[in-house]
Order: C-alpha cells, then sequence, then structure tokens
C-alpha cells in the first residue's frame, strides 16, 4: 500500500481531533467579521469550500483567494491562511505584506516552520501532517477544524457525523466504472464546489488523469458536450434536479452519494486517485513535476 493510500484512511480520526482542537481555539473568524482565506493548489480550494460554508451559516461576508492574487487593498476583520508546508512563498509573502493591518491566523502542520513568525496566530494541525506529496489529510482536516468553528451550518452535517460517513468511504469499493473511465468531472453547488475542484486536481497530480470540475448548474452551459460513455460525471453533495437524465442522455457514467456527506465522498475520489495512479505505473507518492512544497527563489 502506498503511504498516500495510508494516509487517507486515517481522516476520519484525523477529522474528529480537528473538531475537538478547534472547539479550544481562539483564533478563529467571529460572527460578523469579514474574512478572506487564502493558500495555494489544495489549500486554495479548501479556502473556497469554508468561505461558502461560513456564509451558508449566516456568519459574514467570506472571501476565497489564491495567495498569489489576493487583492490586498481590500478591508477584512482577518485573513485565514492554509499551508500544511508553512513554507509557501506566496502565502509567506502576502502575510509579511498584511502584517500589521489586519488579523491573520494560519493553519499548519508544522509548528518549526517560518508561518508561525509571520502569521498573528496560529492552529498546529500537525496529526494530520502527510510523508506524501500529494495533499490529503491535511486539506480535508483543516477544512474539518474550519467547519467545527463554525458550529451549525443548515443543510450541512457535523463534523462528528461526517467522520462516520468518512469510515464507510475510506473502505467501500469503488465501482468498476469509475476505475474504468477515461475522463472525470467533478461538479458542485455552494461549498462543495471547492470540493469538486479539489477531486479534479486530485485525479491529475496522481495519476496525470483527464479531468474538469464545474459548479454543477454550469454542467449543461459546455460541459455536458464532453460526456460520452466510458466517462464519469461525479456530482458532490444534492444532485440538481434533471442532471441525472442529462447524464443518461450522453451516454456518461453518474456517480452522487447524496446521502453521505461530501467531504466524505472525497475520499472515494482521493482512493480513485491512487488506483488509477498504480493501474498507469505512476507512483502516488511521488507524482511527476511536483514538490511538496512551492518554494520560489
Amino acid at each position: 500500500m502506498s503511504r498516500t493510500a495510508t494516509e487517507i484512511a486515517t481522516q476520519p480520526a484525523c477529522w474528529r481531533r480537528a473538531a475537538e482542537s478547534a472547539a479550544g481555539f481562539d483564533g478563529l473568524p467571529r460572527p460578523g467579521e469579514r474574512v478572506a482565506v487564502t493558500g495555494c493548489g489544495t489549500s486554495w480550494f479548501m479556502a473556497i469550500a469554508y468561505a461558502a460554508l461560513r456564509e451558508a451559516a449566516g456568519q459574514g461576508e467570506t472571501d476565497a483567494f489564491a495567495s498569489s492574487e489576493f487583492p490586498v487593498g481590500r478591508t477584512y476583520d482577518r485573513v485565514v491562511a492554509v499551508t500544511r508546508s508553512g513554507t509557501t512563498t506566496e502565502v509567506l509573502e502576502l502575510l509579511a505584506r498584511l502584517r500589521g493591518t489586519v488579523r491573520t491566523v494560519a493553519l499548519t502542520a508544522d509548528a518549526g516552520t517560518p508561518v508561525v513568525d509571520v502569521a498573528d496566530e496560529v492552529a498546529v494541525l500537525d496529526w494530520a501532517d502527510e510523508e506524501s506529496v500529494v495533499q490529503t489529510r491535511f486539506a480535508t482536516t483543516a477544512l474539518a477544524f474550519l467547519r467545527a468553528g463554525l458550529g451549525d451550518v443548515p443543510g450541512v452535517k457535523s463534523v462528528a457525523d461526517a467522520a462516520v460517513d468518512a469510515e464507510l468511504a475510506v473502505t467501500e469499493p469503488l465501482p468498476d466504472a469509475v476505475l474504468a473511465a477515461e475522463q472525470w468531472t467533478f461538479l458542485g453547488r455552494g461549498w462543495t464546489y471547492g470540493l469538486a475542484l479539489e477531486a479534479g486536481l486530485k485525479m491529475r497530480e496522481a495519476a496525470g488523469a483527464w479531468t474538469e470540475a464545474y459548479p454543477a448548474m454550469e454542467y449543461r452551459h459546455g460541459p455536458v458536450s464532453i460526456t460520452a460513455p466510458g466517462r464519469v460525471a461525479w456530482v458532490f453533495g444534492a444532485l440538481p434536479e434533471g442532471l441525472a437524465a442529462d447524464v443518461s442522455a450522453a451516454g456518461g457514467t453518474l456517480v452522487a452519494h447524496v446521502a453521505a456527506d461530501p467531504l466524505a465522498d472525497l475520499i472515494r475520489a482521493q482512493r480513485l486517485a491512487v488506483a488509477l495512479a498504480e493501474s498507469r505505473g505512476f507512483d502516488p507518492d511521488h507524482p511527476r513535476n511536483l514538490s511538496r512544497s512551492v518554494i520560489l527563489p
């Protein structure tokens, strides 16, 4: 078993610990604050998901930006940065620019990295750190931590319930049609759009797969044209009315675990990425052209 697969399987326990830790952490955004969330790659997609969750919870305007594209001229009450390594250049440069102008909090896996010196407050989720290059459990644990800090979100399960769903997601066999497909399109609405983006990235990183991701209601506005036999449309969360019929009419395979928490469903996509990588002779622990942290000269 690859190291990535081993780390994927630990996510239910990581999420439960994240919920416990969030309850004792005082640096999370307060209701009513105007907040921006930032990160790079996978961390940016988790930021997109959290921003939508926070607004759905009615806790205040929340934006999400890639750190390299952050609008430093805007006014926020708090900026949340997600960085597994604590060394990502764009995140560190942004936090340094914001220092003294806005309250910042960083989520990281390593307390001995530079982000600790540039953020006002730091939540260290070191139990979710990873050896693999491709992020899986740290990203979802960071989102679980932020999500737990929101309390009740209408229409969204608790982190504890999500962890229960995750236990099934780490063991349930993946469908043969999904494993054998040649192309995968991931779809989501609201906070699950960030998960769709992350699922597509995971497949590209680990397996070099042909994947795309869109807001679910945008599927009819172009992406449906790519659907065909041997291709998958995977929906995170609620299934929009009529979408199943559209996929069927195009000859595609629909994947929709509507009863499962969408974050738990992301685990299935992670497992698919590993399985596909291994079937193609790739090493999911050491994907092509990637490093664990992007540190610019």
